[in-house]
């Protein structure tokens, strides 16, 4: 029987096929390199937690609930917010409205995660309480899910486990100091919450949620019980991203498109 030989024409496509899955295929990533990173993140983030101990515990929350808030709730903003409006006089109830609408983006970082991650379904409740900020932002520059996970487990047991420690000796030391407003501690919550959103802002369009977010909280905080200006400051979001539809459907080219989608209905 002859020897039936495929022409090389019908192998060219098979060879390139597989040549442009090898240059789609991401790069792997050494686990040294996704450690380093991690604990850089992790370290320089839970030292910060010392900063929430002391502002805590001057607010007039006592040491067992400083610890609690960083042991359940373990997510900074939201709780720099809660103790923040404590100390300010408002209503618990607000306090707590404020923190819980600043943490739901922590809900949307799941959505992503669960994706990224695949993990398995018994870890997911436990995983699911490191999904903040900084897990999120390490596990996303991964380039492999291998690495993702790796990223993703470093830094949030390096930044659980120092937060907490730092939390604990933030408040200790606030007791031992007394009025954390004459030694100007209480001024320490903020400016690691700034110092922390800061380098998140890289587009126009988060900067203007920021700069908004500071004039409603501003403009509302003379006039609002504590812990509501944070809340109307949340409208400036779904504000800006309003104004910025408008500003492309109004722009020449998105008006073309408009008027391409219509023809294409």
């Amino acid at each position: 029987m002859a020897e039936q030989t495929a022409h090389p024409e019908h192998q060219a496509p098979a060879l390139s096929e597989i040549r442009g899955r090898a240059d789609r295929a991401p790069a792997s990533k050494p686990d040294a390199a996704v450690v380093r990173d991690a604990l850089g993140v992790g370290i320089a983030v839970g030292l910060s937690g010392f900063a929430f101990g002391v502002t805590s515990a001057g607010s007039g929350l006592s040491l067992l609930q400083t610890c609690a808030l960083s042991l359940l709730v373990f997510t900074g903003a939201s709780q720099f917010a809660l103790v923040g409006a404590i100390a300010a006089g408002g209503n618990p109830l607000a306090a707590a409205a404020g923190a819980f609408f600043l943490g739901v983006r922590n809900a949307f970082y799941g959505l992503r995660l669960s994706q990224l991650l695949a993990l398995p379904r018994f870890v997911r409740p436990f995983a699911a309480h490191w999904v903040i900020d900084e897990t999120t932002a390490v596990a996303l520059a991964q380039p492999t899910r291998r690495s993702a996970r790796l990223g993703f487990t470093v830094t949030g047991l390096t930044l659980y486990a120092l937060w907490n420690l730092t939390t604990l000796l933030g408040a200790l030391g606030a007791e031992a100091l007394g009025d954390t407003e004459a030694w100007g501690l209480d001024a320490a919550g903020p400016a690691v919450f700034l110092a922390l959103l800061a380098p998140m802002l890289r587009t126009k369009t988060e900067r203007g949620v920021a700069g908004l977010a500071v004039v409603l909280g501003l403009g509302f905080l003379p006039v609002l019980p504590a812990g509501l200006p944070v809340l109307v400051a949340a409208l400036a979001a779904p504000a800006v991203v309003w104004f910025k539809g408008r500003e492309i459907a109004d722009s020449p080219k998105g008006g073309e498109r408009e008027s391409r989608e219509g023809e294409e209905r």
